[in-house]
Protein backbone atom coordinates (compact mmCIF):
# COMPACT_ATOMS: atom_id res chain seq x y z
CA UNK A 1 0.00 0.00 0.00
CA UNK A 2 1.11 3.58 -0.69
CA UNK A 3 0.46 4.58 2.91
CA UNK A 4 3.03 1.99 4.02
CA UNK A 5 5.68 3.27 1.60
CA UNK A 6 4.84 0.73 -1.11
CA UNK A 7 4.43 1.25 -4.83
CA UNK A 8 0.84 -0.05 -5.08
CA UNK A 9 1.72 -2.89 -7.41
CA UNK A 10 2.74 -6.51 -7.58
CA UNK A 11 6.25 -7.92 -7.61
CA UNK A 12 7.82 -10.41 -10.01
CA UNK A 13 10.71 -12.57 -8.81
CA UNK A 14 12.82 -14.51 -11.32
CA UNK A 15 14.91 -17.04 -9.41
CA UNK A 16 17.89 -18.60 -11.17
CA UNK A 17 19.46 -20.32 -8.16
CA UNK A 18 16.50 -21.73 -6.21
CA UNK A 19 16.96 -19.40 -3.24
CA UNK A 20 13.51 -17.74 -3.07
CA UNK A 21 11.86 -18.33 0.33
CA UNK A 22 8.19 -17.32 0.62
CA UNK A 23 8.28 -17.79 4.41
CA UNK A 24 10.70 -14.84 4.61
CA UNK A 25 8.08 -12.62 2.95
CA UNK A 26 5.48 -13.76 5.47
CA UNK A 27 7.79 -12.81 8.38
CA UNK A 28 8.49 -9.41 6.85
CA UNK A 29 4.77 -8.85 6.18
CA UNK A 30 3.98 -9.54 9.85
CA UNK A 31 6.55 -6.93 10.89
CA UNK A 32 4.61 -4.30 8.93
CA UNK A 33 1.16 -5.49 9.99
CA UNK A 34 0.32 -6.93 6.57
CA UNK A 35 -1.44 -10.21 5.88
CA UNK A 36 1.19 -12.74 4.73
CA UNK A 37 -1.16 -14.51 2.32
CA UNK A 38 -2.11 -11.19 0.70
CA UNK A 39 1.56 -10.34 0.27
CA UNK A 40 2.31 -13.72 -1.32
CA UNK A 41 -0.69 -13.31 -3.65
CA UNK A 42 0.99 -10.16 -4.97
CA UNK A 43 4.30 -11.84 -5.80
CA UNK A 44 4.65 -13.73 -9.08
CA UNK A 45 7.47 -16.27 -8.84
CA UNK A 46 9.28 -18.00 -11.70
CA UNK A 47 12.24 -20.36 -11.59
CA UNK A 48 14.60 -20.09 -14.57
CA UNK A 49 16.56 -23.18 -15.56
CA UNK A 50 18.85 -21.86 -18.29
CA UNK A 51 19.73 -18.52 -19.86
CA UNK A 52 17.26 -18.94 -22.75
CA UNK A 53 14.46 -19.72 -20.27
CA UNK A 54 15.47 -16.67 -18.24
CA UNK A 55 14.93 -14.49 -21.32
CA UNK A 56 11.62 -16.22 -22.16
CA UNK A 57 10.39 -15.38 -18.65
CA UNK A 58 10.79 -11.68 -19.47
CA UNK A 59 8.46 -12.08 -22.45
CA UNK A 60 5.91 -13.77 -20.19
CA UNK A 61 6.41 -10.99 -17.66
CA UNK A 62 5.52 -8.36 -20.26
CA UNK A 63 2.22 -10.15 -20.93
CA UNK A 64 1.48 -10.27 -17.18
CA UNK A 65 2.31 -6.57 -16.77
CA UNK A 66 -0.07 -5.66 -19.56
CA UNK A 67 -2.87 -7.30 -17.52
CA UNK A 68 -2.02 -6.10 -14.01
CA UNK A 69 0.00 -3.35 -12.28
CA UNK A 70 3.51 -4.46 -11.31
CA UNK A 71 5.91 -2.21 -9.42
CA UNK A 72 9.01 -4.38 -8.94
CA UNK A 73 10.99 -6.99 -10.86
CA UNK A 74 13.75 -8.93 -9.09
CA UNK A 75 16.21 -11.15 -10.97
CA UNK A 76 18.28 -13.24 -8.58
CA UNK A 77 20.92 -13.76 -10.05
CA UNK A 78 21.21 -12.33 -13.55
CA UNK A 79 24.51 -14.06 -14.31
CA UNK A 80 24.34 -17.45 -12.57
CA UNK A 81 22.89 -19.38 -15.51
CA UNK A 82 25.23 -17.68 -17.97
CA UNK A 83 28.20 -19.02 -16.02
CA UNK A 84 26.99 -22.59 -16.52
CA UNK A 85 25.49 -22.27 -20.02
CA UNK A 86 28.59 -20.62 -21.49
CA UNK A 87 31.92 -22.00 -20.29
CA UNK A 88 35.44 -21.06 -21.23
CA UNK A 89 36.89 -18.09 -23.04
CA UNK A 90 35.77 -19.46 -26.41
CA UNK A 91 32.14 -18.75 -25.52
CA UNK A 92 32.76 -15.39 -23.81
CA UNK A 93 31.57 -13.26 -26.74
CA UNK A 94 28.38 -15.31 -27.15
CA UNK A 95 27.71 -15.16 -23.41
CA UNK A 96 28.16 -11.40 -23.26
CA UNK A 97 25.95 -10.88 -26.31
CA UNK A 98 23.14 -13.03 -24.87
CA UNK A 99 23.48 -11.34 -21.46
CA UNK A 100 23.32 -7.94 -23.16
CA UNK A 101 20.09 -8.90 -24.94
CA UNK A 102 18.59 -10.10 -21.65
CA UNK A 103 19.54 -6.87 -19.87
CA UNK A 104 18.16 -4.77 -22.73
CA UNK A 105 14.85 -6.66 -22.52
CA UNK A 106 14.81 -6.04 -18.77
CA UNK A 107 15.41 -2.31 -19.35
CA UNK A 108 12.57 -2.29 -21.89
CA UNK A 109 10.23 -3.75 -19.24
CA UNK A 110 11.27 -1.03 -16.81
CA UNK A 111 10.70 1.71 -19.38
CA UNK A 112 7.43 0.38 -20.78
CA UNK A 113 5.72 -0.56 -17.51
CA UNK A 114 7.39 1.80 -15.02
CA UNK A 115 8.69 -0.98 -12.79
CA UNK A 116 11.72 -0.78 -10.55
CA UNK A 117 14.27 -3.48 -11.32
CA UNK A 118 16.64 -5.10 -8.84
CA UNK A 119 19.24 -7.46 -10.23
CA UNK A 120 21.63 -9.46 -8.10
CA UNK A 121 24.94 -10.56 -9.48
CA UNK A 122 27.73 -12.89 -8.54
CA UNK A 123 31.34 -11.97 -7.89
CA UNK A 124 34.53 -13.85 -8.57
CA UNK A 125 37.95 -13.60 -6.93
CA UNK A 126 40.39 -11.61 -9.04
CA UNK A 127 43.63 -13.53 -8.87
CA UNK A 128 46.39 -11.63 -10.61
CA UNK A 129 49.19 -11.84 -8.07
CA UNK A 130 49.79 -8.11 -8.23
CA UNK A 131 46.76 -6.92 -6.32
CA UNK A 132 47.07 -5.57 -2.82
CA UNK A 133 43.32 -5.02 -2.61
CA UNK A 134 42.03 -6.48 0.69
CA UNK A 135 38.81 -7.55 -1.08
CA UNK A 136 39.89 -8.70 -4.57
CA UNK A 137 36.42 -9.61 -5.87
CA UNK A 138 34.99 -8.37 -9.14
CA UNK A 139 31.44 -8.64 -10.51
CA UNK A 140 30.62 -11.27 -13.12
CA UNK A 141 29.38 -9.93 -16.45
CA UNK A 142 31.98 -7.22 -16.95
CA UNK A 143 31.10 -3.98 -18.69
CA UNK A 144 27.85 -5.40 -20.09
CA UNK A 145 26.23 -5.59 -16.67
CA UNK A 146 27.96 -2.45 -15.40
CA UNK A 147 26.60 -0.30 -18.23
CA UNK A 148 23.10 -1.78 -17.92
CA UNK A 149 22.89 -0.79 -14.24
CA UNK A 150 21.93 2.66 -12.99
CA UNK A 151 23.04 2.23 -9.38
CA UNK A 152 25.35 -0.58 -8.32
CA UNK A 153 25.56 -1.69 -4.71
CA UNK A 154 28.18 -4.00 -3.25
CA UNK A 155 26.99 -6.18 -0.37
CA UNK A 156 29.35 -8.07 1.88
CA UNK A 157 29.43 -9.82 5.21
CA UNK A 158 30.89 -7.84 8.09
CA UNK A 159 31.81 -9.01 11.57
CA UNK A 160 29.31 -11.28 13.33
CA UNK A 161 25.76 -10.63 12.09
CA UNK A 162 26.72 -7.33 10.51
CA UNK A 163 26.45 -6.79 6.77
CA UNK A 164 27.85 -3.86 4.80
CA UNK A 165 26.27 -2.21 1.76
CA UNK A 166 28.40 0.16 -0.29
CA UNK A 167 27.21 2.42 -3.07
CA UNK A 168 29.66 1.28 -5.71
CA UNK A 169 28.51 3.41 -8.63
CA UNK A 170 25.57 5.79 -9.05
CA UNK A 171 24.82 8.83 -11.20
CA UNK A 172 23.13 10.70 -8.36
CA UNK A 173 24.38 9.22 -5.06
CA UNK A 174 27.79 9.78 -3.49
CA UNK A 175 29.98 6.81 -2.70
CA UNK A 176 29.00 5.72 0.81
CA UNK A 177 28.41 2.63 2.90
CA UNK A 178 26.08 1.56 5.69
CA UNK A 179 25.91 -1.36 8.08
CA UNK A 180 22.78 -3.42 8.61
CA UNK A 181 21.70 -6.82 9.86
CA UNK A 182 19.46 -9.50 8.40
CA UNK A 183 16.84 -10.53 10.94
CA UNK A 184 13.89 -12.90 11.00
CA UNK A 185 11.55 -9.99 10.17
CA UNK A 186 13.72 -8.42 7.47
CA UNK A 187 16.57 -5.95 7.34
CA UNK A 188 17.30 -3.80 10.37
CA UNK A 189 19.82 -1.57 12.07
CA UNK A 190 22.91 -3.13 13.60
CA UNK A 191 22.29 -3.62 17.31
Amino acid sequence: PLESGGAEGKALYIDTEGTFRPDRLVSIAQRYGLNGDDVLDNVAYARAYNSDHQTQLLMQAAAMMAESRYALVVVDSATALYRTDYTGRGELASRQQHLGLFLRALQRLADEFGVAVVVTNQVVAQVDGMSFNPDPKKPIGGHIIAHASTTRLYLKKGKGDTRVMKIYDSPNLPEAEAQYSIREDGIGDVS
